[in-house]
């Protein structure tokens, strides 16, 4: 039996110590490192795998027809939109994912991202490390608003949407949420109003993006939706990357749609921050997709993804945590 890591060349040479806590009794393990110069090595090294575990190396229908005798597929993460799961299941190979292990530290970016915008900790920091200014004054010129009042507008109302509401609930926010697969009543019980995609876009003093990433939701964010925000909210995202268009989110910000972003995704995983239009802007918060990162969640994301291919292949399929 083997299990094979699928990982980026940056990540080739990380500590999966724990994984090796986790392994199934008696499996080798491989590696097929993900680089787009060199993806016949990539395809190779998958060949002999009977369970691949990824992060973010995707696996589409290339890489998946090169699994000879693979059974699972382990996503260590909770999205999986890298992964081509419905090929994967004709193929008959599993795909299961880590239903749940950083929500808390993912709200907790998210409110910290809102904070800084809204107090202008960036422009401060500027001020303080470049200019060696200590002023206030400058603060005339600028949108500064009290936090307590303003409503949050929440695109995805699951595990962490909901996490986030509970956040900013203890701010004083009002809390609007738009989610086409949760009951309104889920919400009303947390005294959060589901409402339509447009009344979100056009009511809220700060949009936060909580969905899973899917075809459909890919540059959810556009210069049409930035264009029905009434209010020119802050925007904020640490799900995936792709659901903004960030050539018209550069847009937006130098026009005004929209007061500024807190990103701790952006379109690529391997971004080229020197060309990047997002860069360099007081407005603009960028974090390198850390949202989720704590020694807790670490531990618990690599030890349930290591569990979820052990109980797969030993039969214990109901133990596994989120067979998608």
């Amino acid at each position: 039996m083997k299990v094979v890591f699928a990982e980026y060349p940056e990540s080739r040479n990380r500590d999966i110590k724990t994984e090796m806590m986790y392994l199934p009794d008696g499996a080798e393990i491989g590696f097929a490192v993900y680089d787009e110069d060199h993806l016949e090595a990539y395809y190779e090294a998958l060949e002999d795998a009977d369970a691949v575990l990824t992060g973010f190396a995707p696996l589409d229908k290339a890489a998946i027809d090169h699994l000879k005798k693979c059974r699972i597929i382990s996503v260590q993460a909770t999205g999986w939109n890298f992964v081509d799961s419905d090929y994967a299941k004709a193929k008959g190979i599993a795909v299961c994912a880590v239903g749940e292990y950083c929500t808390q530290e993912v709200a907790d970016h998210a409110m910290a991202l809102m904070l800084a915008l809204c107090k202008m900790f960036p422009y401060h920091t500027r001020r303080i490390n470049q200019d060696k200014a200590w002023e206030i004054e400058s603060l005339k010129d600028r949108e500064v608003r009290r936090i307590e009042g303003q409503t949050l507008g929440i695109v995805g109302f699951g595990k962490i949407g909901r996490a986030v509401a509970k956040r900013a609930q203890a701010f004083g926010m009002k809390v609007i949420a738009y989610d086409p697969y949760i009951e309104a009543e889920a919400a009303n019980a947390m005294g959060v109003l589901l409402t339509d995609i447009d009344t979100l876009l056009g009511s809220s003093d700060i949009i936060t993006i909580h969905m899973n990433m899917t075809e459909e939701n890919e540059c959810f964010f556009n210069k049409n939706t930035f264009a029905k925000m009434k209010k020119h909210p802050f925007i904020i995202n640490v799900a995936r990357g792709g659901m903004i268009n960030e050539e018209d989110l550069a847009e937006a910000l130098d026009k005004g749609l929209v007061r500024g972003a807190g990103l701790d995704v952006l379109y690529s995983e391997s971004p080229d921050l020197a060309a990047s239009r997002l860069t360099n802007r007081e407005n603009v918060i960028i974090t390198p997709h850390s949202a989720f990162y704590s020694d807790d969640s670490i531990e618990a994301c690599e030890r349930i993804s290591m569990e979820n291919i052990r109980y797969y292949l030993e039969g214990e399929k109901d133990k596994v945590f989120k067979l998608v």
